[in-house]
Parts: C-alpha cells; structure tokens; sequence
C-alpha cells in the first residue's frame, strides 16, 4: 500500500509539473512534414512565422501568389483564452487568405491548430508535433 501510494504521488507531481512547463512557443511540424513554423510572443501575444518549406509547399504557395514562403507569419494575433488554449487568424498560404483559427496545447510535444469559416460552423484541424 506505502509502495502505491508513493508511486500514486510520483506520478501526480510529475503531471502537475509537465502541465505547467509545457508551452506553446518553440518549433513545430504540420502532419505532411512540409513545414517547420517557429512560435513566439510578439508583444503579449502567439504568432508563428513559417522557417522550413519543402518543395511541395512552396510550389503551392507560389501558384496562389505568394513568392516567399519562408518568413512568412502563419500564426498571428493569438490571445490566451484559456489554459492551453488561444485564438487569433492562421494564413493558409495555398489559399492566399486567413481564417479565424484556435490554438490548443494538447500535451508538450502536440499542437492542434484549428481553421475556421462561417463564424466558426465549419472548422478543419491538424495535429502538429513539436521538433
């Protein structure tokens, strides 16, 4: 029982701590590997810009006109709005246009990225995974 109950208290303190230094700054993957953005505060708040591009992506993000995707802001005007969780416009550049989109740290190593149209009725999301 003494055996459990230290494992029990382990266990709950290493939780407590991963929760409270996981952060949502640092370098991250789309699922495909096409893109590495690095986030970072910009004031007090979340933003992203795009540092790594495969050929696939930069080829699609040309034929929409964008020239340069590396630099490029892909995550802008992120506002805490809740623990682990923020709002704020991702770029979508093979589209050339923004979308109201959220933010929500599922563990220390996974982003979900959300994109939304109509208000928020139709959304779309990947996973990211920290590098």
């Amino acid at each position: 029982m003494r055996v459990l109950a230290m494992a029990l208290l382990l266990a709950l303190s290493g939780g407590a701590h991963a929760a409270t230094t996981a952060t949502p700054f640092g370098l991250w993957q789309n699922p495909k590997g096409t893109l590495l953005v690095r986030t970072h505060s910009c004031g007090p708040l979340l933003c992203g810009n795009i540092v790594w591009a495969g050929p696939k992506a930069i080829a699609d993000a040309r034929e929409a006109g964008v020239t340069s995707l590396v630099g490029t802001e892909l995550l802008s005007d992120y506002r805490a709005n809740g623990r682990g969780r923020w709002t704020g416009q991702v770029y979508v550049p093979d589209q050339g246009r923004r979308f109201y989109s959220t933010i929500e740290l599922e563990s220390a190593n996974s982003l979900r990225i959300s994109g939304c149209i109509l208000g928020g009725l139709i959304c779309k999301h990947q996973e990211w995974t920290r590098r």
